[in-house]
């Protein structure tokens, strides 16, 4: 298609408005109710995005203000995502799979004074982490029917500190109570939010993710709306031949994740029919379905693949692809880690062309891609249009554009480790090229596991929780690329030696269930080796300052690990 007239660079929630008149009565979303599909019309999207923005003017939330979405996907999240950008806020998307703790850090180190959430769980997680949320000032439940007092209560009974019911009285309310201030504020004056949109500075800060770092917390990403409109720009030029307007997407990646987001703006640009959905019910629908879109991770693309690759002949593989897809799939993305090649190969022989490209969360987030004239399936793909790598001496990647960040929120440190001092970003990977220009990655330097759901895991985070068991001599967690976590945990033999096998593997697994309990669940380690050759200096296993070597371990111990994957 010609995307000529999308190239402009706009904040986010122009896509929206701008459109509006065209647009208005067709269905935007679809969304699952008990007696099947129900259609939100762009009308309805554009109201309540409006609705939520002016409640956001009212309360206060300033230029550069932060204001935090804490929920799964529904329509109303995306909503709220766009009103903050359109009256000048940084939205900071917090995953629904964060415990209390991971939450009360995201919230505390934004400074987040407004917070956006649903599901009576992640509102007792809210409660539980208040004392942490210095900053916050409102809380919006996306439904309505949440009872945030009757839900304390129930911490209270459990021994649980949270505010009393006068606070929760002042600080939380609806969405629907929240829409009706927002709604009257543009009664009165229907112009302020296109005023307000216009004032807002493509400079200015529009988002701000946090992302896993090889220890500690995580770092806050701000990304600009130039930023994110200059990879948009990108996108849009890169897969011309395959987008088109109009056509059906199934939404479920999380719009916490960069990725999901993208998506619903790039549906909100070209106005697409995007049926609202969840990883666990996404590929039974789309026979039903039909999509002409789908964006995925690889452990899904994985499960669409597996009757055609059964197959031997290529009739009955284009058929059993066409079986589990709907037949209509044309614009494919899959993202988040690295796609297996005989599935790239099993899709393009049944005509689709399944895209991967290579970024991180502070390049907005991609640097390359494969496109649908130049694709490589051993690559990434080759830089996009306004973006410049090169290959420092020891073959890490780097990266310049516009797309690229200027920093880390409140720490100055990590962003001069980030950047070279002629300012290059510092990818972290290493990379080689090909000789016709296309881009392999073939190491990383930094020790972060990417699942096959395309979760970033820094394994230390968990191997750290072990630290003080007298039990365990070292814990070293496995799984890149792998749909779960697993673990090697060398016992402490002064202690192990006086234990029967089974009396030890009982104690580490209550061990392995507590540092579970610690996590998120895309974190926790859901089998385990107990290993007894030593780790030692003079194996190479351990440095000098008895820190492990995770890739010489994962060298010599690939039989332990990988066969914790065998099915039980």
């Amino acid at each position: 298609m010609d995307v000529s007239k999308y190239l402009d660079l706009k904040i986010a929630p122009r896509a929206l408005f701008d459109s509006l008149a065209e647009r208005k009565d067709e269905p935007r979303f679809f969304v699952r109710e008990p007696n099947g599909w129900a259609p939100v019309t762009w009308q309805a999207f554009a109201d309540m995005t409006r609705d939520v923005a002016l409640f956001l003017a009212s309360a206060g939330l300033g230029k550069e203000d932060r204001a935090a979405i804490y929920a799964p996907n529904r329509v109303e999240w995306a909503a709220a995502s766009l009103a903050i950008q359109a009256v000048g806020g940084v939205m900071v998307p917090v995953y629904p799979a964060s415990t209390t703790e991971q939450l009360g850090y995201v919230l505390g180190h934004a400074d987040a004074k407004v917070l956006f959430v649903d599901t009576p769980a992640l509102v007792a997680r809210v409660l539980e982490s208040w004392p942490a949320l210095a900053a916050l000032e409102r809380v919006v439940l996306l439904d309505d029917r949440i009872d945030a007092k009757r839900i304390a209560a129930k911490l209270r009974e459990a021994g649980k500190v949270v505010p009393a019911d006068a606070v929760l009285e002042e600080r939380i309310l609806s969405l629907s109570r929240a829409r009706a201030v927002g709604a009257a504020r543009h009664a009165a004056d229907p112009g302020e939010l296109d005023r307000r949109m216009d004032a807002v500075s493509l400079d200015q800060i529009a988002l701000m993710l946090y992302t896993s770092g090889t220890t500690g917390h995580p770092k806050g990403v701000p990304l600009s709306h130039r930023n994110i409109a200059s990879n948009g720009r990108d996108w849009l030029e890169c897969n011309a031949p395959l987008l088109d307007e109009g056509v059906v997407d199934v939404l479920w990646l999380p719009m916490s994740h960069i990725f999901g987001f993208g998506e619903m703006c790039l549906g909100n640009t070209l106005g697409w029919v995007s049926y609202m959905s969840d990883p666990r019910e996404v590929l039974s629908l789309l026979p039903e379905l039909r999509p002409h879109v789908f964006m995925s991770v690889p452990s899904h693309w994985e499960k669409l693949a597996q009757t055609a690759l059964a197959e031997t002949d290529p009739a009955s593989r284009r058929e059993a692809i066409a079986k589990a897809s709907g037949g209509r799939l044309r614009f494919c993305l899959s993202g988040g880690a690295g796609l297996k090649r005989e599935v790239k190969e099993v899709f393009h022989e049944a005509g689709v062309l399944i895209i991967e490209g290579y970024g991180l969360t502070e390049t907005s987030p991609t640097l390359t891609l494969n496109r649908p004239d130049a694709f490589r399936f051993d690559s990434v793909g080759k830089p996009l249009p306004s973006v410049e790598l090169r290959l420092a001496e020891d073959g890490e990647i780097l990266a310049k554009g516009p797309n690229v960040f200027r920093g880390y929120h409140k720490d100055d440190a990590a962003t001069r480790e980030i950047f070279t001092e002629d300012g290059w970003l510092k990818t972290g990977d290493v990379g080689r090229w090909t000789d016709d220009g296309f881009l392999q990655i073939i190491d990383r330097k930094k020790d972060i596991l990417v699942t096959a759901g395309g979760k970033n895991v820094p394994p230390a985070n968990i191997e750290v929780r072990f630290a003080g068991d007298p039990l365990v001599a070292h814990t070293v967690v496995y799984g890149d690329g792998k749909k779960f976590l697993v673990a090697g945990i060398w016992p402490n033999e002064d202690l192990a030696r006086a234990m029967s096998e089974d009396d030890l593997r009982a104690a580490l697994q209550k061990r392995v269930d507590a540092v579970n309990a610690e996590v998120a669940s895309y974190e926790s380690i859901k089998r385990f080796a107990i290993v007894r050759t030593p780790l030692t200096v003079e194996s190479g296993m351990l440095t000098a300052s008895l820190k492990v070597r995770r890739k010489k371990i994962y060298e010599a111990f690939q039989r332990d690990f990988e066969d914790l994957y065998a099915s039980k």
